[in-house]
């Protein structure tokens, strides 16, 4: 194995992080590794209750891919026995459990998308119950008794909940141990995670340690900011960019950022490198260069990364036809009706452009529905249905009618 030097790996490895704990140990696990030429293990904790990765999640599999990069061995752990037990991490309630088998299959969706960053023959992706599964009640009770209840309530949504005299059940005490007995099973060198995982990462460190084995050092990646500039990303905020969307849906989400977001999706969202981050920084800062320029370089190196450089243009180009052109795309999916009058709220819910009459309404209401080119404003209009017929709902949604 070939490994790049020390300060070579530490430049690429600090890259977006918020926190290294300890980096002086990370550099000498670096040292060993280099010494020994024996990769590090890195592990990424994957989270079975959300099978559809966001940009939001990329950022961490980018920092794994980087380890990987150095040489490094990546491993990805499917919480498919933690997801039955349900994780709080930087919520008020419990995360809702999931059967074993719902675990296994959000897990698989999980490796095929995480795949498009990671390199997969190199991704080592294995089971949480593959070992706390046969974990005996002895072996539980010995586990628990190497970690004390102060301890947990330090964590600080325990604190939260504990403060406001919300129910904590006992078994939530009992995540981050199992999260931390994986870092055991596997030997963990460096666990990545977000900084809403900070105490189940460092939990992990300790039990290690009381297992006989040298702690992992803890990165954590900061929590990125989502399309609407307030909230972290997350489908919950409908503030999300997919990373197995649409291109055309991936470059005008990214277009709809605020400006002040550009630099940190380049440096966290993309394998841009380091130099070239210098240049987008300086152009941000002149006054004299549109951000809508570099903004678009973003969104067309978001869809490359996932799609290619001939589907990025493309985007782009529907994109200007779209809305710059206000021209129809030459692609648009199409609907088989029956019926040659229909109202125009039961017209949207019957192309699956809103889930309820209610939701058509609000759409309408705001001004986000046109028919062949010509806006609808009255809630109660009845449409004739022709072959052909486009409709229009929001800003990238189209469907062309087919009478059956």
């Amino acid at each position: 194995m070939n490994f790049p030097p020390i300060n070579e790996q530490m430049d690429l490895i600090r890259r977006g992080a918020v926190e290294i704990i300890p980096e002086d140990e990370l550099v000498q696990k670096l040292e060993k590794s280099l010494k020994e030429n024996k990769p590090l293990n890195i592990k990424l904790g994957c989270d079975p209750s959300r099978p559809d990765l966001h940009i939001g999640h990329s950022v961490v599999l980018r920092k794994l891919a980087q380890f990987q990069e150095l040489g490094h061995q990546a491993i990805l752990i499917v919480g498919d026995f933690t997801g039955m037990i349900g994780d709080p991490s930087g919520r008020n309630a419990t995360r809702p459990a999931l059967s074993l088998k719902e675990t296994r299959i959000n897990g698989e969706s999980y490796f095929n998308q995480a795949t498009k960053i990671l390199n997969r023959e190199k991704t080592s992706m294995v089971y949480n119950s593959e070992w706390l599964s046969e974990m005996n009640f002895e072996e539980v009770i010995k586990l628990t008794s190497r970690y004390t209840v102060a301890r947990m309530i330090e964590r600080d949504d325990f604190t939260k909940r504990f403060k406001a005299g919300e129910p904590i059940s006992v078994h939530e005490f009992l995540y981050p141990l199992a999260q931390a007995m994986d870092s055991v099973a596997i030997k963990s060198d460096v666990e990545l995670g977000g900084t809403d995982q900070k105490f189940n990462l460092l939990v992990g460190r300790d039990i290690q340690r009381e297992y006989g084995i040298e702690p992992q050092c803890i990165l954590t990646m900061p929590l990125i900011v989502g399309t609407d500039g307030v909230e972290k990303m997350s489908k919950s905020y409908d503030n999300y960019i997919g990373i197995s969307e649409d291109p055309k849906d991936i470059y005008g989400k990214t277009l709809s950022i605020p400006d002040y977001l550009i630099y940190t999706y380049f440096e966290l969202a993309t394998s841009i490198s380091s130099d070239e981050l210098t240049k987008i920084k300086k152009q941000l800062d002149d006054p004299n260069i549109n951000p809508r320029d570099i903004k678009r370089r973003l969104a067309r190196t978001l869809v490359s990364l996932y799609y290619g450089e001939s589907e990025a243009k493309f985007a782009e180009e529907e994109f200007d036809k779209i809305f710059i052109k206000k021209e129809i795309p030459d692609e648009i999916n199409e609907f088989r009706i029956n019926e040659k009058k229909i109202g125009i709220l039961d017209l949207i819910t019957k192309v699956n452009f809103a889930s309820s009459r209610g939701e058509a309404k609000r759409l309408v209401n705001q001004g986000g529905v046109t028919i062949d080119g010509e806006k609808i404003s009255d809630i109660n209009s009845e449409i004739l249905v022709k072959d052909g017929l486009i409709i229009k709902v929001g800003k990238r949604k189209f469907m062309k009618l087919l009478v059956k």
